[in-house]
């Protein structure tokens, strides 16, 4: 676009995010559920927290991981969900130019974190199945530690990089966001910039911040499943995999959830659908408290005492 057509440009001041849209017959119910949820998921995970901290049973490196997984999974949704909330409500629906780059940055943060933890904590788990003889000198609380901090580093320098990139772009309207939160897609088409490198550098983004983790995260698990296996005892197979199981659970619907949603084709029929997958942004944190403290004995007998 030439200087001329910028000039007679107006650029936007705020974003309006319409959420699901004119579907306001479920707005009150959807309201009630999801701030159900998301009251319980604080809870649970705070509740998980603060059980960890206080009991020095669980003072072992899987909880330690378990600590930070339940501390990004309450950022995550914090970053998300109030807003979903007001798109709720009756009233104003709009967010800044610069809220929306924050919310958009934050939920990098977070999200390429937590895939980053949970590949940690696949690794965790491959020490401790695989390698049992060795997996108090190879996972000591200095790896663990460094395997946090490379969590939080990662997440924060990918995020960083493609908020930078969006927040260049000049957006001039229509200032409608199709979706519930200031999400990347949605964005680039209210752009009337040039999307075609942002976009590109998003893709190859896109494999350090998902493909990566969760492809680490599957080599780990085929090296467990196998090792499970090779146990003689059924006793001694079931316990194997009862150590993994929350956290295999916690993977397949995280990253599985994010991989189906940015692998799907932007299509207008699409999109909608993409909006119910993104709907993991309010159930997935609840499965963590639930599948840690209900099929998990230490946290139980924590929670007991």
């Amino acid at each position: 676009m030439e200087r001329g057509e910028w000039d007679n440009q107006t650029l936007l001041m705020e974003f309006l995010l319409p959420g699901l849209g004119d579907a306001h017959e479920l707005q009150t119910p959807l309201f009630v559920l999801c701030l159900t949820i998301y009251t319980v998921t604080m809870v649970g995970n705070m509740l998980i927290i603060v059980l960890v901290i206080t009991d020095p049973h669980l003072h072992t490196p899987m909880y330690f991981f378990l600590v930070n997984l339940s501390s990004l999974e309450t950022c995550y949704r914090y970053s998300i969900l109030p807003r979903l909330l007001v798109s709720f409500l009756p009233g104003d629906r709009t967010i800044s130019v610069q809220g929306c780059m924050a919310q958009f940055f934050f939920f990098g943060t977070f999200a390429t974190s937590e895939c980053y933890l949970l590949a940690a904590m696949s690794y965790d788990r491959y020490l401790a199945i695989c390698k049992p003889l060795h997996y108090s000198g190879l996972m000591n609380w200095k790896v663990c530690l460094q395997l946090v901090t490379g969590s939080w580093v990662v997440g924060l320098l990918i995020s960083t990089g493609i908020t930078s990139f969006i927040a260049r772009q000049r957006f001039c309207g229509p200032n409608a966001i199709d979706h519930f939160f200031c999400e990347e897609a949605p964005l680039l088409e209210l752009s009337c910039s040039d999307t075609g490198m942002i976009r590109i550098l998003i893709i190859i983004l896109s494999f350090p911040d998902v493909v990566f983790p969760f492809l680490f995260t599957l080599a780990s698990y085929v090296c467990i499943i196998a090792a499970i296996l090779r146990i003689p005892s059924s006793i001694g197979r079931h316990k194997a995999f009862s150590t993994c199981s929350s956290h295999l659970t916690m993977v397949i619907v995280f990253c599985g959830t994010l991989i189906i949603v940015y692998m799907l084709p932007r299509t207008v029929p699409l999109r909608q659908l993409n909006k119910l997958f993104f709907f993991h942004t309010v159930l997935t944190p609840l499965i963590n408290p639930l599948i840690y403290s209900l099929r998990n004995r230490e946290v139980k007998g924590a929670l007991e005492r």
